[in-house]
C-alpha cells in the first residue's frame, strides 16, 4: 500500500508531524524564529475551534472583551512568583522609535520608554488591574470575562502549533466573592474543556489536578485535560486555575461584603490555544495526512468533478453544483452541512489526494458515468482503504447520499473518537508499584503510554527529589485524575502511604 506522505508515523513520528502540516497546507515558517503563518485550512480549523468553544464559554455566562497587547513591567513585579515563572519567556519593548545609523535602523537612544512594556505572555496582571477598578462591592461580583488574543512567550525550542513564540488562544478570567464559588468556576471550566475536546475534537482526555510542581505560577491549584498522542506522549490540551487571592492581593482587587467589611476577591483563569490543532494532528492523523473530525472541518464534504484535460464539462459541473446546493441545505450537529465544489483547474486525482491529505471527512468524485447513473463516488477519510489495500470508493445514489450525508458525518466523528479512546484506555498501565517497574515500562518501547501510580503528594525536598528522578528518565507528572480510583497502597516514589493516584508519562 502506497501512502500519500513520504514518511510514516512508524519511521519518524516528528518528521511525519511536520509532513502532515506541510502537505495539508496548514502552516509554514514565517521568517521569524518560532512564529508561523497559519494558512487558510489550518486557520479554518482554528475558526471552528473558536466558534464551538466560544459558544460553550458564553453559555456559562461569560462575556468577551479585549485587553492590550503591551503590559507595563511594574504589573508583573507586583507578583513575584508569577513574574519569576515567565521571566525567561518575556519579550520586552524598551524603545518607541527607530533612527538611521550607519545605513541601518537602530533604536533611538532618546526614545527609551520610561517603563519597559512586556508583550503579553498572559493577562492575569493587566486584567487584575482592571478588576481592581471594576469591583467595589459584593454586588459587582462575580466578574466573568474571556478574551480571544495572541500571546508571546520566547520559547527556546519551537514546533509548529505545539510550542511557538507567538500563538493564539482564549483566556478566561473571573473574580468571585468566595473560595467555594471560585473553585466551582475552576471545575466548571475544566469540564467545558473536557466536553469540548471529546465532543468536538473527538479527542478523549483525562481531566485532573496538576501536582504542585506543575502549577501555573501564582496559582493555588491548577487543573488540566491531558490527551494521549499516537506515539504515547501526553499533551496538555487545556488548563483551568484557581488563583485564590494571589493576584487580587497584588492588584488590590477588594470589595465590600454584605456586612460592610473589606475582602479580597477570589480569582480564576483558564485557557486553550492553537496547541489543540497540534493535538488534533497527532491524535487523528494517519500515514496519508490529516483526518479532521467533521465538527471541526472547515469543509465537511468536498465534491471533485472528474474532468479530462482540465476542460469543464457543463453537465458534470451542473450536477456537482446541484449536489453541493442540496448538501448545504442539510443539517448536522445542529448546523448546516459545509460542502464545497472544487473547481480548481487541476487534475482530479491530484485534487482528491490533496483533500485526503487535508483530512476532509468526505470526498465525493463525480464523473460522466456518475451523472448518467444518478450516482456519486464516496470516499470516507476515516476508512480510506479496503482490506485489499485499494482505495475504498463507494458508488452511492446521489439522492440517497444527500439523505444520509448527515448521519455519515456523525459516524465519522464517533469513529475517530472511538479509535482514539481505545488507544488512550488501552495504553495506561495501572499495575506498576515500584520505580524499577516504572523505569522498565518506559524503557520497553518508544511508543509506551502512561502509568497511573500511587502518590503520597510529597512537598518540599521530597518533591524535588521525585522531580529530579523523573527528569533523569525524561518523564513528567501529568495530573491526578478527578475520577481515578482511590489510593490503597504505598507511594512508589517515597514509600509513604499514598493519598491519591497520579499519571506519569512523557510529554510535549
Amino acid at each position: 500500500m502506497k501512502h500519500a506522505l513520504s514518511v510514516t508515523r512508524e519511521q519518524d513520528f516528528a518528521a511525519w508531524y511536520q509532513a502532515v502540516i506541510s502537505e495539508a497546507d496548514m502552516a509554514e515558517e514565517s521568517g521569524v524564529r518560532g512564529c508561523m503563518v497559519i494558512r487558510p485550512w489550518g486557520y479554518g480549523i482554528w475558526e471552528r475551534i473558536q466558534k464551538l468553544l466560544d459558544d460553550r464559554i458564553k453559555a456559562t455566562g461569560h462575556e468577551n472583551c479585549y485587553f492590550p497587547l503591551f503590559i507595563p513591567l511594574s504589573y508583573f513585579e507586583k507578583e513575584a512568583e508569577h513574574v519569576d515563572g515567565f521571566a525567561k519567556e518575556m519579550a520586552v519593548v524598551t524603545h518607541h522609535r527607530l533612527i538611521q545609523k550607519d545605513g541601518k535602523l537602530v533604536p533611538d537612544p532618546d526614545a527609551r520608554l520610561e517603563e519597559p512594556l512586556v508583550v503579553r505572555p498572559t493577562s492575569e496582571t493587566v486584567i487584575g488591574a482592571a478588576f481592581s477598578r471594576w469591583v467595589q462591592s459584593w454586588r459587582d461580583l462575580p466578574v466573568l470575562i474571556n478574551q480571544w488574543a495572541n500571546v508571546v512567550r520566547w520559547e527556546m525550542r519551537t514546533r509548529m502549533f505545539l510550542r511557538t513564540a507567538e500563538f493564539l488562544w482564549q483566556e478566561g478570567h473571573t473574580a468571585h466573592s468566595s473560595v467555594e464559588e471560585a473553585v466551582e468556576e475552576t471545575m466548571k471550566m475544566l469540564e467545558v474543556y473536557r466536553s469540548f475536546a471529546e465532543e468536538c475534537v473527538a479527542m478523549p482526555v483525562i481531566a485532573g489536578e496538576k501536582p504542585e510542581n506543575e502549577r501555573f505560577p501564582g496559582a493555588v491549584a491548577t487543573y488540566s485535560i491531558e490527551a494521549m498522542m499516537q506515539d504515547g506522549k501526553a499533551l496538555q490540551a487545556g488548563t483551568s486555575h484557581f488563583l485564590g487571592t494571589t493576584f487580587s492581593s497584588a492588584q488590590n482587587i477588594k470589595f465590600q461584603n454584605a456586612e460592610g467589611a473589606q475582602e479580597l476577591a477570589q480569582t480564576t483563569s483558564w485557557g486553550m490555544s492553537t496547541r489543540m490543532i497540534g493535538g488534533l494532528i497527532m491524535v487523528h492523523g494517519d500515514d496519508d495526512g490529516l483526518r479532521v473530525p467533521p465538527r471541526l472541518a472547515p469543509y465537511q464534504i468536498v465534491v471533485v468533478p472528474m474532468l479530462r484535460d482540465n476542460d469543464e464539462d457543463a453537465a458534470i459541473i451542473a450536477y456537482c453544483h446541484d449536489l453541493v446546493t442540496a448538501l448545504n441545505q442539510q443539517d448536522v450537529f445542529r448546523e448546516p452541512v459545509r460542502a464545497l465544489l472544487d473547481r480548481r483547474p487541476a487534475k482530479a486525482a491530484n485534487k482528491r489526494w490533496g483533500w485526503v491529505k487535508k483530512g476532509a471527512p468526505i470526498v465525493i468524485e463525480v464523473g460522466g458515468r456518475d451523472v448518467a447513473g444518478g450516482n456519486v463516488s464516496v470516499i470516507r477519510r476515516d476508512r480510506l482503504y479496503r482490506e485489499d489495500g485499494k482505495l475504498d470508493s463507494q458508488v452511492v445514489g446521489k439522492d440517497a447520499f444527500i439523505g444520509q450525508a448527515a448521519s455519515m458525518l456523525e459516524e465519522i466523528q464517533q469513529a475517530l473518537f472511538a479509535d482514539a479512546q481505545a488507544r488512550l484506555h488501552g495504553s495506561i498501565d495501572r499495575s506498576i508499584t515500584s520505580l524499577d517497574a516504572l523505569k522498565a515500562y518506559f524503557a520497553a518501547s518508544k511508543k509506551q503510554g502512561w502509568a497511573l501510580v500511587q502518590w503520597a503528594k510529597p512537598t518540599g525536598p521530597a518533591l524535588d527529589k521525585v522531580i529530579e528522578w523523573l527528569k533523569g528518565e525524561k518523564l513528567t507528572l501529568r495530573n491526578v485524575p478527578v475520577d481515578a480510583e482511590a489510593a490503597d497502597g504505598a507511594c512508589i516514589f517515597t514509600g509513604e502511604k499514598a493519598v491519591e493516584r497520579v499519571l506519569v508519562g512523557r510529554s510535549y
